[in-house]
């Protein structure tokens, strides 16, 4: 589907182009680059049939860093509001896509602000969060302990969860790649979330679906996310939401 919308998510530095979250072969991850003024703070998107706030009575939160943000792409193309517009095509107009991505965040961010985000309606929390803990190579138990605290603030509230697994480059080894990646899944299961084991899964590493820094998706690398990202959350919703 190829319909728009959005809201501030990953955020790594600017790597060169070469460089990507699969294959990134430029050594130390630069500095993090901070967010388009637009971008740095979450909000929530108007639900795509133009109902008022008060009318919107059930809403997805994304928490999530630059590349749920939608870096240097225009509100309308972040993948939350991409996804938005999808369930107002099928009809559900009311549901309303609330992007809490902050460029440059990590998943202790996340956990810091993930209160924030349970406003009044929320019944799904997409959790995309992790690249920029993979990209400064911080410790894997790290990220398990954070992910597993959102997710259990989550579930105190009975909202549903999404999982988003990220990739860490392979510059930081194998034993820590693999170690990255399980993460997501033990979490998961641990915690009743659906996984999506990478978020970028047919965008990383394709030029046509990435800026030039090589890691922030372009326009229809972002609807290429939304697709991946529909498939688990499509069918958390009903025709009675």
């Amino acid at each position: 589907m190829t319909i728009r919308r959005a809201i501030p998510l990953v955020a790594a530095g600017v790597l060169i182009s070469a460089c990507s979250l699969r294959n990134v072969s430029c050594g130390t991850p630069p500095a993090l680059q901070p967010p388009p003024p637009d971008l740095t703070a979450a909000s929530s998107t108007p639900s795509a049939s133009g109902d008022s706030a008060e009318t919107v009575r059930f809403k997805i939160a994304f928490l999530g860093d630059s590349l749920t943000a939608g870096l240097n792409l225009v509100s309308q193309q972040a993948y939350p509001a991409v996804i938005q517009e999808m369930f107002a095509a099928e009809g559900y107009t009311q549901i309303e896509s609330i992007n809490a991505g902050i460029s440059g965040d990590t998943t202790a961010g996340g956990r810091r602000r993930v209160d924030q985000v349970f406003e009044p309606g929320v019944r799904i929390l997409v959790v995309a969060l992790g690249g920029n803990d993979a990209l400064r190579g911080l410790p894997v138990e790290q990220l398990r302990d954070n992910l597993i605290t959102i997710t259990d603030r989550a579930k105190a509230r009975g909202i549903k969860m999404i999982l988003a697994g990220m990739e860490a480059p392979p510059n930081f080894g194998p034993a820590y790649t693999a170690a990255f990646r399980q993460a997501y899944r033990d979490v998961a299961r641990q915690q009743g979330a659906i996984l999506i084991p990478f978020l970028l899964d047919g965008v990383a590493g394709l030029p046509d679906m990435n800026q030039g820094d090589g890691i922030h998706p372009t326009a229809a690398g972002a609807e290429k996310v939304a697709d991946t990202v529909w498939s688990a959350l499509r069918p958390l919703v009903s025709p009675n939401d």
